[in-house]
């Protein structure tokens, strides 16, 4: 009991240092997003190049202000030096510390060009490169996981380890990163919706990595828990910043290699089911407008038709971090039961 003890306490040590940095590096960020005018230009066509009216119409009073996005440079700074000096290590914390890196850097490229942009331009990079580039962090993250680390199966819940070799691992691999960076990315359009979600799927995936005696990269998922924590401090509504898709991007990207790196990939989308929901919606809707013309949600994600239908931001907000608490502990148990502790 008493190493269980000391291990917990380590990672709580690095999730308060999380914490603590980026409450520091929040006014710094606040300065220079100020004086070099990171303002947030609000989104006006779907991926299919359509109108939002309905989502203009929504979110039209957050836009009466200057509204800095890109804040997630600030977690990508704290958990990388956190991890860096204290929790750095080749075999459990190295690939998921290159994941939220990988992913943050293709954020930061939409994110600049959409506040920096003008014109056409400045709605970010074009989806199609967007996922190409995450593809390549995936495929890249997803040979080093096989090929160095020597991972040539996933678990199969209640029924083992399934052999699928190095190409099935790595197809797995970069699979995770691209849909949960997307899942999250999409996820991000309510004040501390996305960054409430994160902080539950990491928790969880934190308790399964410490109870399977990865103490470093349940370490790392305590990281970016403390840095979440003072994200969701100043993005309870109203917002003082957006994370923007340098941090939902990373969050997505190391979300899935922590699935692969605790051999839960296939618990995931339990984990992360307000993630699948959200992602679904939005797939749905964009079908059925494509091949039968009419819409099946007021407007797409799911949280934007809550909000059509009157529900408050605060309410919609804190109802899916209910459920997502529910589905990481179920997660963690099923973790448990399964086979994957």
């Amino acid at each position: 009991m008493g190493i269980i003890n000391e291990e917990v306490f380590y990672g709580l040590l690095l999730a308060l240092a999380g914490f603590l940095l980026s409450m520091i590096l929040t006014p710094i960020y606040t300065h220079f997003a100020y004086k070099y005018h990171f303002w947030k230009k609000q989104k006006q066509k779907t991926v299919d190049g359509k109108d939002l009216p309905v989502m203009s119409k929504l979110h039209a009073h957050k836009f009466t202000r200057n509204f800095p996005t890109m804040a997630g440079l600030i977690g990508i700074v704290s958990v990388t030096i956190v991890t860096w000096v204290f929790n750095l290590d080749r075999g459990q914390t190295w690939l998921p510390l290159v994941g939220f890196l990988g992913g943050s850097f293709v954020g930061v490229i939409d994110d600049s060009i959409n506040i920096f942009g003008t014109g056409r331009g400045a709605a970010g990079l074009r989806g199609p490169v967007k996922f190409f580039l995450i593809t390549l962090v995936g495929v890249a993250l997803g040979w080093y996981f096989a090929v160095k680390l020597g991972w040539t199966s996933i678990l199969v819940p209640f029924m083992g380890n399934l052999e699928i070799g190095i190409p099935g691992v790595i197809a797995f691999f970069a699979f995770a990163v691209v849909a949960t960076s997307n899942a999250v990315n999409i996820t991000d359009g309510l004040d501390g919706l996305a960054g409430g979600l994160a902080m539950l799927a990491y928790m969880a995936f934190g308790i399964i990595a410490l109870l399977q005696g990865n103490i470093l990269l349940f370490g790392f998922c305590m990281t970016v828990v403390g840095w979440l924590l003072s994200y969701v401090w100043f993005n309870v509504p109203p917002a003082r910043f957006m994370m923007g898709d340098t941090g939902s991007f990373a969050l997505g990207a190391g979300l899935g290699v922590v699935a692969m790196m605790t051999n839960s990939l296939l618990l995931l989308p339990i984990i992360g089911l307000p993630f699948v929901i959200e992602t679904s919606s939005s797939l749905i809707q964009l079908i059925s407008k494509k091949f039968w013309h009419r819409k099946i949600f007021i407007s797409a994600p799911l949280h934007h038709h809550l909000e059509a239908k009157g529900w408050g931001e605060a309410k919609i907000v804190m109802r899916f971090w209910i459920i997502a608490g529910v589905c990481a502990i179920l997660g963690v148990f099923l973790a448990a039961v399964g086979g994957a502790i």
